[in-house]
């Protein structure tokens, strides 16, 4: 008699035996969680407390031939899966209502090959276990704003951050990928090796496969870099964009700025009376010699009495992780997000004005800048299409209390709606949940292309529980 249920591919249940899931458990090495068990409800657990799913089955993959076991499985009963790395996606991709969840957190080792100047690392690892690997080397990959953030979903997505304007996008230092694809197969993709599939990674998403692992590139940067906050009145807010703009438009790729308006936290180098007040900060991070980084950031100190200047030569890593306080798990969270090739007086207007009545305390206004490296990789070299020069800001609403839960959404929707005519697409990573239709925006004039390399690696649309790309029709030629 079946005992268990597993929601499939078509949203039916489908009745599961106890000898299947045992031949599924034997076939691992790592472990076969299910509801009840010790475990299950910390695995299940992602960054963003709004996603509250229960697979029928969690498995904690310890090697690629685990995953090629959960993939076969996957296929043979039909089941609906989720894939989770570091758990950060906001749209809560990792965890499968009733599914299997493929949960890659303990394959998370990083070998740094100094030498040949490359670095491979698993798909569950974060930012902060490959940062300091790499450092102990005097090296880095370009990757993204916090370490917390897992390594494979930022890949797969692009990865942008501190180092991007100096290095490039995360993906422009991937050298291959180690892929379990729908079929059950291990492939290497890169430029050699599968070269449509490799394409499509970078940048595409988890549509294709799951890696297994990733090599990269690395760089001699670091360990210290000159790198900080400048802190300035919310009242001169618009001043503060205009010359973020500006500096941004003309610094040389080693430094990046972004601006976070939000109500200045607790910090301890702040005056107290700013605390819980709206202010604007503006980011900064120098890629190279620390002395040349203080005649980069002088136009930024020419705006007069800022509230605070807190930057100085420190480790990345440590930078990398200067942020963590503010998104720690467990809060409710709710992205909007574009792309914006310049911030006019029109989309400044609009930012200042929304951005000064937040719904919550640790609610912000990130605008990230994408330039320099990045941009000067041609919009169809990989999946990622958006190698222009421009903005990306997120309206990031986080807060506690489920009461609130109307309020911030319906805050980041309508100041999304505002800013749409300032839109020129959408970083894939930053869409929520309900942005489904955004795939057009996202990916640009490489969706036809992306949905043939769906089509040739997964035509049964295994993996779906992302923001699908679905495969491409079969063309029907004439005899």
């Amino acid at each position: 008699m079946p005992s268990s249920t597993i929601t499939t591919l078509s949203g039916n249940q489908q009745p599961l035996s106890e000898a299947r899931i045992a031949d599924l458990e034997a076939s691992l090495q790592g472990a076969l969680l299910r509801p009840g068990e010790r475990r299950y409800e910390s695995a299940r657990i992602v960054w963003n407390a709004m996603i509250d799913r229960r697979p029928a089955l969690i498995a904690r993959c310890e090697d690629a031939q685990d995953v090629v076991a959960a993939v076969r499985f996957a296929r043979e009963t039909g089941a609906l899966i989720s894939v989770k790395g570091g758990g950060h996606n906001i749209a809560g991709s990792a965890v499968v209502e009733g599914g299997l969840m493929i949960d890659l957190s303990a394959m998370n080792g990083v070998a740094v090959d100094a030498a040949a100047a490359r670095v491979r690392v698993g798909p569950g690892a974060t930012l902060a276990e490959l940062d300091a690997a790499t450092a102990a080397h005097g090296l880095v990959v370009p990757t993204g704003i916090n370490s917390t953030t897992g390594i494979a979903g930022l890949t797969l997505g692009g990865g942008f951050g501190w180092l991007t304007r100096a290095l490039g996008l995360t993906i422009d230092s991937l050298v291959s990928a180690e892929v379990v694809t729908a079929d059950g197969r291990i492939l290497r993709a890169s430029a050699e090796e599968h070269p449509d599939l490799f394409w499509a990674l970078r940048g595409g998403g988890g549509n294709f496969g799951i890696v297994t692992e990733f090599e990269f590139r690395t760089h001699e940067a670091g360990p210290d870099l000159l790198s900080g906050l400048i802190v300035l009145p919310f009242d001169r807010a618009a001043e503060a964009l205009r010359l973020f703009q500006a500096t941004v438009e003309t610094a040389p790729d080693a430094l990046t700025v972004w601006a976070v308006l939000r109500k200045a936290p607790p910090l301890p180098f702040l005056p107290e009376a700013v605390h819980g007040k709206y202010v604007v900060f503006l980011a900064v991070c120098y890629a190279g010699d620390p002395a040349a980084g203080a005649r980069a950031l002088e136009p930024l100190k020419s705006i007069a009495d800022p509230i605070a200047v807190a930057v100085g030569v420190q480790p990345f890593t440590a930078w990398q992780q200067a942020f963590d306080p503010l998104l720690t798990p467990g809060a409710r969270n709710y992205w909007k997000s574009h792309d914006i090739p310049r911030l006019d007086d029109a989309a400044v207007a609009t930012i200042i004005d929304h951005a000064g009545r937040q719904p919550s305390d640790e609610t912000e206004v990130f605008l990230g800048h994408v330039a320099g490296a990045a941009a000067r990789v041609g919009a169809t070299e990989t999946a990622f299409p958006n190698r222009e020069p421009h903005f990306v800001m997120n309206l990031h609403t986080r807060w506690r209390d489920p009461a609130q839960d109307a309020a911030c959404i319906a805050w980041a929707r309508d100041f999304f709606e505002e800013m749409r005519p300032h839109s020129s697409g959408v970083y894939v990573n930053f869409m929520p949940d309900d942005d489904a239709g955004r795939l057009a925006e996202a990916y640009g004039p490489n969706l036809a292309r992306l949905a043939e390399v769906k089509a040739a690696y997964d035509p049964g649309n295994l993996f779906r529980r992302n923001h699908n790309i679905a495969p491409a029709a079969p063309i029907h030629r004439a005899a």
